[in-house]
C-alpha cells in the first residue's frame, strides 16, 4: 500500500506521467469494452466509403464504408495483446537468463552469452520470413516470433545488474551462512534488478507493439478480417490522398501508447529506486 501511494504521487507530479497514466488507463478500458460497443467492425456500407470523421462516424469510414473508429479500437485490442504476451515471454525468458549468466558465472555465463550473440546477430525481418513458412501467419504467430526473439536485450540489462547485485555485503552473508543459490537469486538479487527490469519490461512492450505494427504493415502479421494498429495502418497505403485520417489515427495511437509506456517505466523505476 505504501509503494502504490508513492507511485500514485509520483503520477500526479508532473503532466508527463499523468497523461501517460489517463492515456493507458482510457485506452485499455476502452479496448476491454470494445465488445459492449454496438458498432460491427466487419459490417460494410458501399453508401459510406471513405467518409471524413463525423458524428455519425467519429473516425469516419474506410475504404469499404466500415466504421473506423471502432476498427481502431479493436485494432487496439490486438496490439495490446500482442504487446502484453509479447512483453511477458520476452521478459520471463530474458530474467531467468540474465540472473543465470550473472549470478552463476564461468561456464554457464559464457554459453548463455554466446547463444544471446548469435540470436542478436540474426536479423528479426529474416526470423520472420523463415518462420512464416513453417507457421500459419496471425496472432499466435507473431506473439511467438516478438516474444521468442526479443529477449536478448533484457537478458544482458539483467546479467549486468546481477553481476553488481551479488558483490553486496547481503549476499554474500548469505553465501556464508548456506543459503541456497535459488534462495539468493529471489529474495535478495531480483528485489535489487526490479527497478531495471520494469523498464526494460516497459521498452519491450513498446518494441512488440512497434514490431507488430510494421510486421502487419509488411504483411507478415495480423492477417484480415483481423485488425491491428499496423494492418490498418498497411490498408490506408491507397487512401492517403483521399483519406490520410486512415494512416494519421492509428499512427497517432502507436506514438501515444509507445509514449506513455516509456513514461509510466521510467516513472517506476524512480519510485523503486528510492527505495533501495
Amino acid at each position: 500500500m505504501k509503494r502504490l501511494k508513492k507511485i500514485r504521487k509520483a503520477i500526479f507530479s508532473s503532466p508527463v506521467y499523468a497523461f501517460s497514466f489517463i492515456f493507458l488507463t482510457l485506452l485499455i478500458l476502452l479496448s476491454l469494452a470494445a465488445p459492449l460497443i454496438p458498432i460491427d467492425p466487419n459490417a460494410t456500407d458501399v453508401s459510406n466509403m471513405s467518409q471524413a470523421p463525423s458524428w455519425a462516424h467519429l473516425f469516419g469510414t474506410d475504404e469499404v464504408g466500415r466504421d473506423y473508429f471502432i476498427r481502431v479500437v479493436y485494432g487496439g485490442r490486438v496490439s495490446l495483446l500482442v504487446g502484453a504476451l509479447a512483453m511477458i515471454t520476452a521478459t520471463l525468458i530474458g530474467t531467468m537468463v540474465g540472473l543465470a549468466a550473472g549470478y552463476f558465472g564461468g561456464w554457464v555465463d559464457s554459453l548463455l552469452m554466446r547463444l544471446v550473440d548469435v540470436l542478436s546477430s540474426i536479423p528479426w525481418l529474416v526470423l520472420v520470413i523463415v518462420l512464416s513458412v513453417f507457421l500459419r501467419p496471425g496472432l499466435t504467430t507473431i506473439i511467438i516470433v516478438i516474444g521468442g526473439f526479443s529477449w536478448m536485450n533484457i537478458a544482458r540489462l539483467i546479467r549486468g545488474e546481477t553481476l553488481a547485485a551479488k558483490e553486496r555485503e547481503y549476499v554474500v552473508y548469505g553465501k556464508f551462512i548456506g543459503r541456497t543459490s535459488f534462495s539468493i537469486i529471489f529474495r535478495h538479487i531480483f528485489p535489487a534488478v526490479l527497478p531495471t527490469l520494469i523498464v526494460a519490461a516497459s521498452a519491450s512492450i513498446s518494441g512488440a507493439i512497434m514490431t507488430e505494427s510494421a510486421l502487419s504493415f509488411l504483411g507478415m502479421g495480423i492477417q484480415q478480417p483481423m485488425a491491428s494498429w499496423g494492418s490498418l495502418l498497411q490498408n490506408a497505403q491507397s487512401s492517403l490522398q483521399r483519406a490520410p485520417y486512415m494512416a494519421i489515427l492509428p499512427g497517432l495511437f502507436v506514438i501515444f501508447t509507445i509514449y506513455s509506456f516509456n513514461n509510466l517505466g521510467d516513472m517506476i523505476k524512480r519510485v523503486l529506486q528510492r527505495e533501495v
